[in-house]
Order: C-alpha cells, then structure tokens, then sequence
C-alpha cells in the first residue's frame, strides 16, 4: 500500500473532533475542585511573598533543567504509568507538598514538574515517537507554553503546537528559556494555592490534580497532531487552524 493510499484510510475530520473535544475538556474537573476549596485563579500569585514573586522564573527554570535529567533518567528504572495513576501520584504529591506550607511547596515544585514531564514523554512514546529524540525532548518541553488549567483560553493559544526553533546544541536550553515564563505563571498560581491556610494539603491535592490531568491532555492534544500530520500527510499549521476552528464553536456552544 503507498502512502498516499494509507493517507486516504486517515479520517482527519474525526481525528480533529477528537482531538478538539480532549482541549475544550482539558483541566476542567480540577478547576472545578479548586473552586470548591475557594483557589480562585485571579489574583492567586499576588497571595505569594514579594521574594518568591520575583524568584519564580529562575526558580522554573531551574526546576525545568533537574526536571529533563531527572524523567530520563527514571525511564530506565519506572515503566509509564496509566493516565489515571499519574493523576493520583500527583494529587498525593501535591498534598504531601501543601501539608507544610510554602516551605514544603517549594521544595515540591521540581518533583513535580519532573511528573509532569515524564507523564508528557509518556504519551509521546504512547503516539510512537521516541522521547529520547531531541526533536521528542523539544516537543515534551513545548508542552508546557500551553495555558495552564487556570488560564482562559480561546484556542489561540493552539500556537504552541506549531511554534518551532531550529534544532541545534542548545535546543534544549533554548525551548526552556522560551516557556519559562509562561510556566513560571503557571506554577505560580500553583504555589499560591497551596498556601492558602488550613487547606493547604487539599489545594495542593487539587491543583495537582488538576495540573497533571492538564498537561496530559495537552500532550494528547500536541502529539495527536503530530501523528495525525504524518498519517494524513497534512501540515502542522493546517491541522491546528482547522482544530482551532473546532475548539471557538465548541467554547462559543457552552456560553
């Protein structure tokens, strides 16, 4: 069979629903739990002392470079684990990470973006791509300049998907210091409800609960695409304008 006969056995208008229903769906329950324990996303990083305000990027990209050795690493060691497991191991942490305060959320920070990456390399393999190819290693990165379960978002943010740097040496390091921002926002709002008193061990519970089934989502969402460009023999760029399209009528029906 040639690949252009394979191309046409390819339902790309099925695969986008899916793919489109899995964004619109994304960190929805999780949000849902941290408006039950009253973690609001407005104004939550303003909660934080003004030291730890100002640390938060160098502090991401730190936790982000341990976080790349370290989920290599525990490939060899620990097989991937089913989508629901990873969300119980990071509600567990997270827990475990608010129990203390700030102190002990900080201290959980890397731990847990170690988590989330390697569930993101997870899913890639789960798609057939190798997260040992520095190509895979980028787009498990690129994961993370997604908006996070707090954020709102129209499905521009889809741009994440078909944003790309050249490869070279310092790829890596380049791809880091490219979303630390955006997810310095993200573990910002993170650390901030975990302070939040008394409930501090539940936040942390729900917004890593929320956080893990998020970025899993997200990685569902960024490799589904990459397989689907391959299978069907479309662009990148062309499949997220069609699913962006799809994720503005699917927000646009629930208001």
């Amino acid at each position: 069979m040639t690949d252009l006969q394979i191309a046409k056995t390819v339902d790309v208008d099925a695969e986008l629903d899916r793919i489109a229903e899995r964004y619109s769906n994304a960190g929805g329950l999780g949000i849902d739990l941290l408006n039950v324990i009253g973690g609001r996303a407005e104004n939550l990083i303003d909660r934080l002392p003004a030291p730890v305000r100002e640390g938060l990027q160098e502090a991401t990209v730190r936790a982000l470079s341990q976080a790349m050795k370290a989920a290599h690493t525990s490939r060899s060691v620990v097989k991937d684990q089913k989508s629901w497991l990873n969300t119980a191991i990071g509600a567990a942490m997270g827990a475990a990470g608010g129990a203390g305060g700030l102190p002990t959320a900080l201290a959980e920070l890397p731990v847990t973006t170690t988590l989330l990456l390697r569930v993101i390399e997870g899913v890639a393999a789960e798609y057939g791509f190798d997260p040992e190819a520095e190509n895979v290693q980028f787009d498990c990165i690129q994961v993370f300049s997604s908006a996070g379960p707090l954020a709102a978002d129209d499905g521009a943010d889809l741009a994440f998907i078909s944003a790309r740097i050249t490869l070279t040496g310092a790829a890596v390091r380049g791809i880091i210091a490219k979303v630390s921002p955006r997810l310095a926002v993200v573990l910002g709002q993170k650390l901030a409800a975990q302070t939040v008193p008394v409930l501090g061990a539940v936040a942390g519970a729900a917004t890593n609960y929320a956080y893990t089934s998020y970025y899993q989502d997200m990685a569902h969402v960024h490799f589904g695409l990459r397989k689907l460009a391959i299978d069907a023999d479309v662009p990148v760029p062309e499949l997220v304008e069609r699913l962006r399209g799809r994720v503005k009528r699917r927000l646009a029906r629930r208001r």
